[in-house]
């Protein structure tokens, strides 16, 4: 007999994070082999990571097993929800619902703009002076 899992990715910035769903009597995340409190070492990373637990309130529970790479601590600990959030409501299509209208299942686009040449940064110039 096979246990069924699930798989999903999800992104933010240049961070990603790919996520395996298996059923089980326990809810649990591991990421990169640690917990959440110990690899993201704030409780609010934490938090933001297992968001789409809470939000979900799911009846049936999950282990899951979390591999991110790039990125900051931030961008990845919302890459690791975005794809918990994808994981979840693939499992459970009667989700996608509660995890859409709490922003979970939308990629943020955000990212950092480009350096423009003659310039310090991407907008930032050097101070203007008339003489």
């Amino acid at each position: 007999m096979a246990t069924t899992h699930t798989t999903a990715v999800g992104r933010r910035k240049t961070a990603i994070a790919s996520i395996r769903i298996v059923p089980a009597d326990k809810r649990s995340l591991s990421v990169n082999g640690k917990s959440p409190k110990e690899y993201f070492k704030t409780d609010e990373r934490a938090r933001t990571a297992l968001e789409a637990f809470g939000t979900t309130e799911t009846s049936q529970n999950y282990v899951a097993t979390a591999h991110v790479e790039g990125g900051g601590i931030a961008a990845q600990a919302e890459a690791v929800r975005h794809a918990l959030a994808r994981a979840l409501s693939e499992a459970e299509p009667g989700l996608r619902h509660s995890l859409k209208a709490a922003g979970h299942l939308k990629r943020d686009p955000r990212a950092k703009e480009r350096k423009k040449p003659g310039l310090v940064k991407a907008r930032k110039r050097k101070q203007w002076s008339k003489r």
